[in-house]
C-alpha cells in the first residue's frame, strides 16, 4: 500500500464527520483495477484518499465482475493473476455478499441497470462506507461517493 500522507487537524465537526466517512471506503470494481496499474484515469485527491482511509473493502460483487469479464474475453488480466493476494499486499479487505445486501438491492428504485453497481451501493448504505467510483449515476441512489478522477 502506499505510503500514507500526513494528517491535518480539522476545524469543524462536520469536517470531521464527513472526513470519518471517506476513511471507510468501498471500491467500485474499475477503482480496484485502475488502482492495480495506477492508471491515469485514477486521480491524484482520490489515491491520497484510497492511501489514507483506515478501511479499503472490495466486494465479493466485484471478484465476480471480474471473473465474468475475463472468462468473456471483455477483460484481460495478467496470467497467474491472483486478486486475493493483491488485497493482501494493498492491505485491502474483501466484503462478501451477505443476505441483507442482496434483498437491500430489492428496495432499490431502477435507476440503473448494472447489477454489480447496485450490489455495490447496497453494500455502501448497510455497512456504512463510501464508494469510490467514476460512474457519476450511482449518486441517483443517495449513497455517499467520492469521485474516482478527482
Amino acid at each position: 500500500m502506499a505510503s500514507r500522507p500526513a494528517r491535518k487537524k480539522r476545524a469543524s465537526v462536520v469536517r470531521e464527520e464527513s472526513a470519518w466517512l471517506a476513511r471507510r471506503l468501498l471500491l467500485d470494481t474499475h477503482v480496484w483495477l485502475w488502482w492495480q496499474v495506477d492508471h491515469p484515469r485514477l486521480g491524484t485527491a482520490t489515491r491520497e484518499a484510497i492511501a489514507a482511509a483506515s478501511e479499503v473493502r472490495l466486494s465479493a460483487a466485484s471478484v465476480w465482475e471480474i471473473s465474468i469479464k475475463s472468462a468473456l474475453g471483455k477483460l484481460s488480466l495478467p496470467k497467474g493473476a491472483d486478486i486475493l493476494r493483491e488485497l493482501e499486499l494493498d492491505g485491502f479487505v474483501p466484503l462478501p455478499i451477505e443476505l441483507e445486501h442482496a434483498t437491500r438491492v430489492a428496495d432499490l428504485p431502477a435507476l440503473h441497470r448494472d447489477p454489480f453497481d447496485r450490489m455495490l451501493v447496497a453494500q455502501a448504505m448497510l455497512e456504512g462506507l463510501t464508494l469510490v467510483t467514476a460512474d457519476p449515476h450511482l449518486a441517483k441512489y443517495g449513497v455517499r461517493l467520492l469521485d474516482a478522477s478527482a
